[in-house]
């Protein structure tokens, strides 16, 4: 792929910005994504920028809107029988992939299958099933061991990763394997020719998409217009470089700037700063389970005292209150969030207290290996904070900092650190992941079905399950006060707070979803 520099003098970009811009179409829409896009893949990562590209390839049978509620998107409705445990789901007609290929029933059941050995939601679907099956090209039915209301919920989740369709021959690659192409049926398609992994991704509009012709656009539910004819991704690392871009006008959207770049663009009447969402992100410390130091709960409870999350926020957004929160294991303002244990998280910090308790649990010095980023916001600011904490500890701290794609990769090792494996990274997450235990995938603790980390904690099963059957929010609040209990006590990982995730756009761009960096509706005024 060619290059050019678009903009002049000393705020001039480097070699970043595709010389397709050379020969745009009339819509096109330009914009800086958090982190490069290493995986292709949906199901096999749970990185929110390969969730962002997937938004734009793939669609789903239910959509969920702001306020938790599925909604049809692939699917025109479903009928459900023999007291709740037969659905039968109806595709929309004129569904194509961008292939060309129709979009059969068959496609949706792989989809699905694969979809359940990653997903929190599907892990709790796929045990239920006593079938799941096409019975013609439109309808696929699912045969329930016993009644499960949450079923459309389930498949609406837009927590990582997602229920995204795929034709058959794809989507029956080995869940713990990557796929080798990507075609879905959403609104957007992906150009694997233009793709540049570092430099630039590209899309095109499916000219065969049919939006859903009712309901409100609301996150992943509602009609998905597509207004730009070509959407960019340019992955410029540098934020003075991306700052200089869209203040020239050069991009549109620079999804995840700094603090510091934020009160640059605020001073500037054509950029808009605001919320990506309207709760905060939640942000932790994850462990490794299989492995020492981190296998043994002792030395795990041992680091809480030396946790600050407002130190972990203030290194996101800046020592602004109102930017940031503590947190439990559910996202601040959302139904399940409370107070339960809090007393381990926000009681009096003390790196001395921290090192008394490892001594008591006997660390022996064993090799602690934190993998971060250095090219994505907050996964990069939570590390430096963790590295600062873990040198005031004393420990035999080895911090790797890769680019993010890198730690992608890397999380998903299962071997001890001597053979390159990691102990502990910091990420973060949209704010409806950590909303209900359906879709918080880091509280699982189902051991080698887990997320990375990998815990075994029967007892926060037990409690999910008896989640799932609640009858009312009154129960499940009771249910999630227990499970905020158990997971500061077993320490699947340690919540270091939740933080507005702000974003800057051009004025002249109007229609943004709010939730995460989503392009349909987008569009220029």
């Amino acid at each position: 792929m060619h290059r050019r520099s678009l903009l002049a003098g000393a705020a001039a970009l480097p070699a970043t910005l595709s010389t397709a811009t050379l020969a745009q179409p009339a819509r096109v829409l330009k914009f800086v994504p958090q982190a490069n896009l290493t995986s292709l893949d949906p199901i096999w990562t749970t990185a929110n920028v390969t969730r962002n590209h997937a938004w734009l390839v793939y669609d789903v049978l239910y959509g969920m809107d702001a306020r938790f509620q599925p909604q049809p998107q692939m699917a025109a409705g479903h009928t459900v029988e023999d007291e709740g445990r037969v659905w039968t789901l109806t595709l929309r007609d004129g569904l194509r992939f961008h292939d060309g290929e129709p979009v059969r029933a068959t496609d949706c059941v792989a989809s699905l299958r694969r979809w359940m050995k990653r997903n929190p939601n599907g892990q709790k679907i796929e045990p239920l099933i006593d079938e799941l099956v096409a019975l013609d090209d439109k309808r696929l039915r699912f045969r329930l061991k016993r009644a499960f209301p949450r079923l459309l919920a389930s498949l609406a989740n837009p927590s990582n990763p997602a229920a995204f369709i795929m034709p058959e021959r794809i989507a029956r690659t080995d869940p713990f394997q990557q796929i080798r192409e990507t075609v879905g049926s959403g609104p957007f398609r992906f150009l694997p020719r233009e793709y540049n992994s570092g430099s630039f991704v590209a899309y095109e509009r499916n000219p065969d998409y049919q939006p859903v012709s009712s309901g409100a656009v609301s996150l992943t539910a509602g009609p998905k217009v597509a207004h730009f004819d070509r959407i960019e991704w340019h992955i410029i690392t540098d934020a003075a470089t991306a700052a200089a871009a869209l203040q020239a006008g050069e991009i549109d959207w620079y999804e995840q700037p700094p603090p510091g770049i934020q009160q640059l663009f605020r001073r500037n009447r054509q950029i808009v700063v605001e919320p990506i969402d309207i709760l905060p992100n939640p942000a932790i410390l994850r462990f490794n389970h299989l492995h020492p130091p981190f296998n043994d709960k002792k030395i795990r409870q041992a680091l809480l005292p030396a946790v600050d999350q407002t130190d972990y926020m203030t290194a996101i957004v800046g020592p602004d209150p109102a930017g940031f929160s503590s947190m439990g294991v559910f996202t601040p303002g959302t139904p399940l969030a409370n107070d339960a244990g809090m007393g381990a998280l926000l009681g009096p910090r003390s790196i001395d207290r921290s090192k008394a308790l490892l001594k008591e649990a006997g660390y022996a010095n064993q090799l602690i290996r934190l993998i971060g980023p250095t090219d994505i916001l907050a996964p990069a600011a939570l590390t430096q904070v963790a590295v600062d904490m873990f040198r005031k500890l004393e420990v035999n701290l080895d911090f790797v900092l890769t680019d993010w794609g890198s730690v992608i990769q890397r999380r998903a090792s299962r071997e001890p650190v001597e053979k390159g494996g990691w102990s502990t990274f910091l990420t973060a997450f949209s704010s409806f992941e950590f909303a209900d235990p359906a879709g918080n995938f880091p509280l699982r603790g189902n051991g080698a079905a887990a997320w990375f980390g990998w815990p075994t904690i029967p007892r926060l099963e037990e409690l999910r399950d008896a989640w799932f059957d609640a009858p009312n929010l009154e129960a499940q609040r009771k249910l999630a006060r227990e499970i905020q209990l158990t997971a500061l006590d077993e320490v699947p990982y340690i919540p270091v707070g939740a933080y507005l995730s702000m974003t800057s756009l051009r004025r002249n761009l109007t229609g943004r979803v709010p939730g995460f960096a989503l392009f349909w509706n987008l569009k220029r005024s």
